[in-house]
């Protein structure tokens, strides 16, 4: 220090020079001593001070203020936003193992001796079922679903993935088939042996395991993944999505099922949807003319509740997920990755990018040798449809 204040003029004059070069002010402090180094400010003596050696402070004291509020402010901006992304993870994590719980899983899927191999794609399984669990007896009597016990399938399609675009192929309820042999579901232990009867049989005598035997035997399709649904879920999904957007061709009234509907395009109802994909009396083909009507409504749900508006708010999230998963039957390897993927190729078929068909019949009014009128698939065209389906390549129009 000795060295650079030799020949430091007393007083520390007050020159009108700036930093007081001119006046006999301090010289600048060595590049190695300065706080700001060997810049500019140091070079004048000071910077732009008042003649009075002091310039350099008072230039940093001003000049550094305002950075120091505005990283501040930024430091603030910064926790909030990690404060958001990570409360928002927090919510998704607790609603994905919330919502993961709810799904009602169950051992579906069964193998057995000659069951299809798996094919390219994924093949899902829908049912729906004339299940009234849920429903009070009141709403069984506003719903028009009667009061039987037990299920009936009420419709069944198969949903193919794939990378040929997706497919949703209705099977007709009614078809008439082949029936694997199977246990007694009364728990007697005793087989029931094979024969063939109305595909809807299946369900009603062996539940979800043996309608998927009985379509992969009859198809060759191996079935991935199976979504089965009653009365009540169906109306409850309905009414969380805000109701389903649909353009009716003509006027409908059933009594059977109670639907009342105007043509034109209007918002369903869960109630309304629910007759809407029941009733059939007014059409001249009946099962068939219901599952094109199906197929249309389910499109059009599928769409409506994968929409960002109800998938990203929470107000809608939570009653769809709590009205729907608990009454939603599924195979026990889907989880709600698989569901999401479900509705995504729903939403696909209705958007143009997949199809919706019926298996292809032969005869729609069959008489089966014990009286009853059933549906016959045409064994060349279905069987078309099938191996297409089973190797992912693109369905022809048959």
């Amino acid at each position: 220090m000795e060295n650079w204040q030799q020949g430091r003029p007393a007083g520390g004059g007050r020159g009108p020079g700036p930093g007081g070069a001119a006046g006999g002010g301090e010289p600048p402090l060595p590049p190695g001593l300065s706080p700001r180094g060997g810049g500019n400010g140091g070079a004048n003596g000071g910077g732009n001070g008042a003649g009075n050696g002091g310039g350099r402070v008072a230039g940093h004291a001003s000049g550094g203020a305002a950075p120091r509020r505005r990283r501040s402010r930024k430091r603030i901006a910064a926790y909030v936003a990690l404060g958001v992304v990570g409360a928002l993870l927090a919510t998704a994590v607790g609603t994905y193992a919330w919502a993961d719980s709810k799904l009602n899983q169950q051992n579906v899927l069964q193998d057995y001796d000659g069951r299809p191999a798996a094919g390219k794609g994924t093949n899902w399984l829908i049912v729906g079922s004339d299940s009234r669990d849920g429903l009070t007896d009141s709403q069984k009597q506003q719903l028009h679903t009667g009061s039987d016990d037990g299920k009936r399938s009420d419709s069944m399609m198969v949903l193919h993935i794939g990378s040929n675009g997706d497919t949703l192929m209705s099977i007709p309820r009614d078809s008439w088939v082949p029936i694997p042999a199977h246990l007694d579901t009364a728990g007697t232990g005793k087989t029931i042996p094979a024969t063939t009867n109305k595909i809807n049989s299946a369900f009603n005598n062996g539940g979800g395991p043996l309608l998927v035997q009985t379509v992969e035997k009859n198809t060759g399709l191996h079935i991935d993944h199976y979504a089965e649904v009653g009365f009540a879920g169906f109306v409850n999904i309905v009414d969380a999505v805000g109701g389903v957007h649909m353009c009716i061709d003509k006027d409908i009234q059933d009594k059977d099922s109670g639907l009342n509907l105007k043509a034109g395009c209007q918002t369903l109802n869960g109630q309304q949807s629910l007759a809407f994909v029941r009733q059939r009396h007014q059409m001249a083909d009946q099962d068939l003319g219901r599952m094109r009507n199906q197929q249309k409504f389910l499109s059009a749900l599928a769409h409506q509740a994968v929409t960002p508006g109800t998938m990203l708010n929470p107000f809608e999230v939570y009653p769809l997920i709590g009205s729907g998963l608990d009454t939603l039957i599924v195979d026990k390897g889907t989880g709600l990755t698989d569901l999401a993927n479900l509705f995504e190729a729903m939403r696909s078929v209705s958007g143009g990018s997949g199809r919706s068909i019926t298996i292809p019949i032969g005869n729609p009014d069959y008489h089966t040798p014990d009286g009853q009128s059933a549906v016959k698939w045409d064994p060349v065209k279905s069987k078309q449809v099938f191996d297409a389906l089973k190797n992912d390549t693109p369905v022809a129009n048959v």
